[in-house]
């Protein structure tokens, strides 16, 4: 009864092998459609998600170590109020440079963590 090998595993071993290879192809190719979807609707939403940061008034807390922080306050009430960007509230609030602004209040250097003083006062 043993001698066909119908109780051994390593039988069916190409069965699970074909198996496995073919659902491991089936989630490649899923992944590559729904990630290139994914990517194309990202891509087509940059401008409303770059808007809503500019408008999302924790961004204050990182111009507080230039402008103090009842300045920063100031500006994110006014901002949230009036529904502007942080950026244009601020232009009419302080005398920070263009340029200082666009270091201090760059996404990528924020997602990455720690707030960086300015050098000018603009407060």
């Amino acid at each position: 009864m043993g001698k066909s090998g119908n109780f051994q595993l390593n039988v069916m071993l190409p069965v699970i092998a074909y198996s496995l290879l073919e659902s491991i192809r089936l989630l490649a190719t899923v992944s590559r459609a729904a990630g290139g979807q994914r990517h194309r609707r990202l891509q087509g939403q940059r401008g409303a998600h770059c808007e809503a940061l500019d408008r999302n008034p924790i961004l204050v807390t990182a111009l507080n170590p230039v402008i103090g922080y009842e300045k920063g306050a100031a500006i994110a009430k006014k901002a949230y109020a009036e529904g502007k960007p942080i950026r244009e509230v601020r232009r009419k609030m302080t005398d920070l440079p263009r340029e200082e602004l666009a270091r201090l209040l760059d996404p990528a250097d924020l997602a990455r963590g720690g707030i960086k003083g300015g050098t000018s006062g603009g407060g």
